[in-house]
């Protein structure tokens, strides 16, 4: 996988049985709709929120003035129609019949791969939903307290069949009241999230395991102490994948994960990992940053997903607003590694919708900018091909701006690809060093892939004195050589 497109499929299907006025459900997409989402020269679609949604979670939504508000914000027009559960209070993994159920979901992975497109679902491995059947079931599962527990903190805990069932949380925040903590040391729940993950794997291609990094042994074990005991020998992943991988040894398993635990996830079997740090930097930080972050071995990048936007961060639109947006846009559209994309992105919405809502607020596209991504992702799919090379800005000594501008290379047996990236709010110049012996002797023609520039320089120039770049703020290119 190179380039997933993460739709929100709840209000995806709501918008759509609007615009096309008639219930559209997961097995009756058409076929112009899928070919829209193929269009952008994606590889995967994450249908997020698939899997039935908790009864119990939802009457706790609506008792929540907190969420309420949350949701009037979003919505302005919100009604109770509008409230359908959180998809990560999950009572049961299959998916809900009001999406389609699971003919529904075969119907679409097959109008998916008939274009090419690999399917990806999630996978909640910290909690479950307070009225999921194994709370009752099997209560060895989940993280017990006592009524001592109970009576000190009633926002972590509550009572299920007699006993004290702790609320899911991780070790920074407070309990989350809707999700009853599962119990990563015990063996019985990882034999049981081995089978859940062989049964999601049956239905799709790939997997995105959510707040991964919880199920560690130091994080689980900072989180919840005494009440859950000394770590066993092996951590959860390992333990719990290598059983899958024996079932599906070419699906691919996302790992959302935080805290500059990466790498240690990838060592535990993920393919993929969250580059969140990059999505930080890129927000709130400034070249010199971000190419500190492109440094690492590319054994470790070539296994990051990385992101502008996500269900779990604010809009691009808002959050890396105008010119940032798009030369961040371009930069993760062509670095190594999967990137990530969300319905929404392309058109410009700025409302961040809370996942317990099945609908979107009606927002206009912002012009010109759906074009601009969908040049971007092909330029992306046509330039990240072969070996990739961090190339270094020069400048002059009165002239500083070089430092802004953000470079690397692709080459294979037949292309050479060339990004520059000025990312500042002032125009930048640089002379970009490119990695090839043979450039001179020849002219070169260089044509930018996302706004269609042409020039022609000397092959002698190039090899001698770099490739010149002279940049406006937040502009960028994206070279095809030849």
């Amino acid at each position: 996988m190179k380039a997933v497109y993460e739709i929100f499929t709840w209000p995806w299907l709501t918008g759509l049985s609007r615009r096309l006025d008639r219930p559209v459900t997961l097995g009756d997409v058409p076929g112009e709709v899928w070919d829209e989402v193929a269009a952008t020269g994606l590889d995967a679609v994450w249908l997020m929120g698939v899997w039935e949604r908790s009864p119990a979670g939802l009457e706790l939504a609506v008792a929540n003035q907190g969420l309420q508000r949350a949701f009037r914000e979003a919505l302005p027009d919100y009604t109770p129609a509008d409230l359908v559960g959180s998809p990560y209070c999950v009572r049961r993994y299959r998916v809900d019949d009001r999406l389609g159920g699971p003919d529904g979901l075969a119907a679409a992975r097959e109008q998916l791969a008939a274009r090419g497109l690999e399917l990806v679902l999630d996978y909640v491995p910290n909690h479950v939903a307070p009225d999921h059947p194994a709370v009752f079931d099997h209560p060895d599962w989940f993280v017990q307290g006592t009524r001592e527990d109970l009576a000190a903190d009633p926002a972590s805990w509550f009572v299920a069949g007699g006993r004290v069932i702790a609320h899911g949380k991780d070790p920074y925040f407070p309990a989350w009241p809707d999700v009853a903590q599962l119990n990563a040391y015990a063996p019985g729940l990882r034999d049981a999230a081995a089978e859940v993950l062989i049964g999601i794997g049956d239905q799709c291609d790939g997997i995105r395991c959510d707040m991964a990094m919880l199920l560690t042994n130091e994080i689980f074990g900072r989180t919840w102490g005494r009440h859950v005991g000394a770590a066993p020998a092996e951590e959860f992943w390992p333990s719990v994948l290598g059983r899958v991988r024996e079932r599906h040894p070419d699906l691919t398993l996302i790992a959302e994960v935080y805290w500059d635990m990466e790498w240690t996830l990838q060592q535990q079997g993920f393919d993929l990992c969250y580059d969140k740090r990059l999505y930080d930097r890129l927000a709130h930080e400034d070249a010199g940053s971000v190419r500190k972050h492109l440094t690492a071995g590319l054994d470790y990048q070539d296994r990051l997903l990385r992101f502008t936007e996500n269900h779990d961060e604010p809009r691009a639109a808002t959050a890396l607003p105008g010119g940032r947006g798009r030369a961040a846009a371009v930069a993760i559209a062509t670095l190594p590694g999967t990137t990530m994309w969300h319905d929404g992105q392309f058109e410009g919405r700025r409302v961040r919708l809370p996942v317990f809502l099945g609908r979107f607020p009606a927002e206009p596209d912002e012009p010109g900018l759906r074009d601009f991504f969908r040049r971007v992702v092909a330029a992306g799919e046509r330039a990240r091909r072969g070996e990739w090379t961090l190339l270094e800005p020069g400048g002059w000594p009165d002239n500083p701006s070089h430092q802004d501008v953000l470079s690397w290379s692709w080459r294979d047996a037949g292309s050479r690809h060339v990004v520059a990236v000025n990312y500042a709010d002032r125009p930048s110049q640089a002379r970009i060093v490119l990695p090839w012996a043979d450039l001179g002797g020849r002219s070169w023609r260089l044509t930018d892939l996302v706004d269609g520039q042409v020039f022609d320089r000397d092959g002698d120039d190039l090899a001698g004195n770099g490739l010149y770049v002279g940049l406006p703020p937040w502009g960028h290119h994206v070279f095809s050589l030849e």
